[in-house]
C-alpha cells in the first residue's frame, strides 16, 4: 500500500509546521484552524506572528537554542496568539514540540507540532510576557532558582513574578497557583 505523506501531513490531528530559520515554510490545516489563518497567510512568515509579543519570541528562541543543539529536539508549554477570525488576538496555552534537522544549526530547518491546550487550560488572567514565562516554568515543576537560571534572571526576581501571579490568580500557595494555572483560573 502506498502512503500519501502529503495527505498524512495535511490531515494530522495536531498542527504541523516545516520551518527554516524560524519561518514557516509549510503548515497543515490543523495549524491554520488553531491560529485562525490560511496557509497562504502563514507560509513565509516568521513564527513571531504566533507569539503574544516580539520579546517572547526572542526569549523562547534563545532559550531553546542550546537544548536543540544538545538534544536535537525541544518541547514546552507556552502561551501563543490567534491571528484572525472571531478569536483574533486571543491568547491560549499551546504545547510545542520540535526537532532540528541539523543539530549544529538548530534554527536552520525543523519540524514542529502544536497542540492547543485551551480546552484543558484556558488563559483567564491578563499576564505580562515575563509572567507567562514564569507560569510556564512553574507548570513544569521548576523551583525559583531553576526558573531564574532558565530565564537568566535572579531567583528573587522570579519570586516577585510568582507573587504577582499568586495575586492575579488569588492563590494562597505555589501548589494552589499551579492548580489554578492548569485549570485556567
Amino acid at each position: 500500500m502506498d502512503i500519501d505523506y502529503r495527505l498524512a501531513f495535511d490531515m494530522a490531528p495536531v498542527g504541523l509546521v516545516l520551518s527554516r530559520n524560524r519561518a514557516i515554510v509549510d503548515c497543515n490545516q490543523h495549524l491554520c484552524e488553531m491560529f485562525g489563518a490560511s496557509r497562504q497567510q502563514l507560509m513565509g512568515q516568521s513564527f513571531q506572528i504566533l507569539y503574544p509579543s516580539a520579546d517572547e519570541y526572542e526569549r523562547i528562541g534563545a532559550r531553546m537554542l542550546p537544548i536543540l543543539n544538545a538534544k536535537g529536539h525541544y518541547a514546552d508549554d507556552r502561551i501563543m496568539k490567534r491571528l484572525d477570525g472571531r478569536l483574533k488576538g486571543e491568547t491560549f496555552w499551546c504545547h510545542v514540540t520540535g526537532r532540528a534537522l541539523n543539530r549544529a544549526a538548530p534554527h536552520e530547518s525543523g519540524i514542529w507540532s502544536f497542540e492547543d491546550l485551551s480546552s484543558r487550560r484556558p488563559v483567564k488572567a491578563e499576564l505580562t510576557a515575563r509572567e507567562r514565562e514564569v507560569a510556564a516554568h512553574l507548570l513544569d515543576g521548576l523551583t525559583s532558582k531553576e526558573i531564574g537560571r532558565a530565564l537568566v534572571i535572579s531567583h528573587r526576581t522570579v519570586e516577585i513574578y510568582r507573587a504577582r501571579l499568586m495575586r492575579k490568580y488569588k492563590a494562597s500557595t505555589t501548589a494552589d497557583l499551579v492548580h489554578k494555572l492548569m485549570a485556567g483560573g
